[in-house]
């Protein structure tokens, strides 16, 4: 039996729609090669999310208190990046969190923020992968530490797992990008862990717009453990605010029972 052309190119527009749903893999293959070789505290480690495997870069705490945190960044950069996420995953274990930085879902330089509503699908899969490595350590008190589109990844992670971590730090996250899984807004509204949610007075419009937004969704979820704060005169990186930001985030994890 003969295929149609109609058919040929409906399976080829599947075949790359499939395709740019995924997280860009030979990108993450790249910043690996650079990353790996440049890792001053920590360790590298691979992880495996059931279908690929990928970065993770493990520091150990000064002292064992069995705690740790998940490290996300923002689009399209890598869990050893120097603003906000290097900071957070070396500094946090002088307050006794050890760390595991992970890549999350990545697409090309090219691609817009909304381009990567497809790859959180990938999200949970990956988070899940650094809890389990985490508690193959003996870790159980775990915590997820967001930036940016991390943070909006990492709040709908919680959304549908809510049980997984003992709270969560949103750094930088913005509100809403349409009704989807990459609206904060809508995931906040679910999450009942407690919430630090942190960002500067120079951030991006997105996020400072929002923050009156994000009080109101934690809010809508009877979430008496949420809180805001806002760093004065730190912009969407903290550039050149990265004690005020570690100590944002230590002294509010040290408050957690």
């Amino acid at each position: 039996m003969k295929t149609s052309i109609r058919t040929v190119l409906i399976i080829c527009f599947a075949f790359h729609s499939l395709l740019a749903q995924a997280s860009d893999l030979a990108r993450e293959k790249r910043w690996a090669d650079q990353v790996v070789d440049s890792i001053i505290d920590g360790d590298a480690v691979w992880l495996n999310d059931g279908k690929h495997k990928f970065l993770g870069i493990y520091t150990e705490a000064a002292d064992d208190k069995q705690r740790g945190a998940i490290i996300m960044h923002g689009t399209g950069i890598h869990p050893n990046w120097q603003q906000v996420v290097q900071p957070l995953r070396v500094g946090l274990t002088e307050h006794g969190w050890h760390t595991l930085a992970i890549q999350m879902p990545i697409l090309d330089n090219e691609a817009d923020y909304k381009d990567y509503a497809p790859l959180y699908d990938e999200v949970s899969p990956r988070i899940n992968a650094a809890i389990k490595d985490l508690h193959d350590k003996g870790i159980k008190n775990i915590v997820l530490i967001g930036h940016s589109q991390g943070a909006v990844m990492g709040a709908y992670h919680l959304s549908k797992h809510s049980d997984t971590a003992k709270a969560f730090v949103a750094i930088g996250m913005p509100g809403s990008f349409g009704e989807g899984k990459m609206n904060a807004l809508l995931s906040l509204k679910t999450i009942s862990v407690p919430v630090l949610d942190l960002y500067g007075s120079e951030d991006l419009e997105s996020v400072l717009m929002s923050d009156r937004e994000r009080i109101a969704a934690a809010k809508a979820a009877g979430n008496k453990n949420y809180s805001q704060k806002k760093i004065e005169g730190a912009n969407h990186f903290f550039d050149d605010r990265n004690d005020e930001l570690l100590e944002s985030v230590s002294s509010w994890l040290d408050k957690l029972k």
